[in-house]
């Protein structure tokens, strides 16, 4: 396998860089770009450990070398969200480095899965989409909204509250990846029961949790850390399905002919071409419905968003 990280240099893209050169199958290369001047510094630093992983480096004027011959890219490039930020407020930095990111992708692995991180993942999944299609190379099974955070976080709040081995906590996740459109399906979580309490608090900590974490860095950063894991996770996991394995991930993706929205963050299974099947995320509770019908349209605003960016 051939990953290459786009914005390798940053908080995000270091520890994804760091959990990618441990845990990618051997043999594999990791290419990671930045236009930081500091990302050869950091492929340096990723050689030294000692697996069989090759790891180069590129700077800004370098892209080109970066992708060719990806099979996976992952964007983390972007802004992080400051005190008092939405991620709607990152939109008109991160709209451009996305779309130029894109750009490249479709003209060095059109074929490759791509992974977008960059936040409003809501929006900017909407934005490549369209580059995509602008350059006649889209394929919606092999574009993903990595919303694997709202999962994971899920899985240890609801572990933590419960006294659960996390290790065996799942927790579906749907919807989109900011704020209400963070859809946790309590409901569905197996051998525990949630008082409409607990469901209200639960589900409330689990949207803003990246609030949380911004506000405890006190202006000194985001989730940094439980992003790069949850981006790593999901990679690995793309790594897995496309060598074989029967994988199903949590994942924002385009939906044909959804009630909801355009894209959506459904359980999909995942094979050797990206996406292979979406799965039904079941039946929700009156709860969840009614958080469900309360978020659409906003989501379906911040799809729009993305979409007109791009062709206005």
């Amino acid at each position: 396998m051939k990953v290459a990280v786009l914005g390798a240099a940053g908080g995000i893209g270091q520890a994804l860089s760091l959990l990618l050169k441990t845990q990618l199958p051997a043999g594999s290369e990791l290419a990671l770009y930045d236009v930081a001047p500091v990302v050869p510094g950091v492929a340096v630093d990723l050689s030294h450990i000692p697996t069989a992983v090759a790891v180069t480096g590129h700077g800004k004027d370098d892209l080109a070398d970066a992708l060719t011959g990806c099979d996976i890219v992952l964007i983390p490039a972007g802004v992080p969200r400051k005190p008092g930020m939405d991620r709607s407020d990152l939109f008109n930095i991160n709209a451009g480095i996305v779309k130029n990111l894109i750009n490249g992708v479709a003209d060095h692995c059109p074929t490759a899965c791509v992974g977008i991180i960059t936040n409003p993942v809501n929006t900017t999944v909407a934005i490549a989409a369209e580059a995509l299609k602008a350059k006649g190379v889209y394929d919606k099974n092999k574009l993903f909204g990595v919303t694997t955070l709202d999962v994971i976080r899920s899985e240890a709040f609801v572990a933590e509250l419960k006294g659960l081995d996390v290790a065996k906590t799942h927790v579906p996740v749907i919807g989109g990846h900011s704020g209400t459109t963070i859809l946790p399906l309590l409901s569905q979580v197996e051998g525990v029961s949630f008082t409409d309490e607990e469901i209200a608090s639960l589900t409330t900590r689990i949207q803003n949790a990246g609030t949380e974490v911004v506000e405890a860095k006190a202006g000194g950063g985001s989730a940094t850390l439980s992003m790069g894991q949850a981006a790593a996770r999901f990679c690995l996991s793309l790594v897995a399905a496309m060598q074989g394995a029967d994988v199903v991930e949590y994942t924002y993706v385009q939906v044909d002919g959804s009630d909801d929205a355009e894209f959506f963050a459904h359980p999909v299974r995942l094979g050797k071409n990206g996406v292979t099947e979406i799965l039904s995320y079941g039946e929700l509770s009156a709860f969840e419905e009614k958080a469900k019908a309360d978020m659409l349209d906003g989501l379906r605003s911040d799809i729009q968003l993305g979409v007109d960016f791009v062709n206005a």
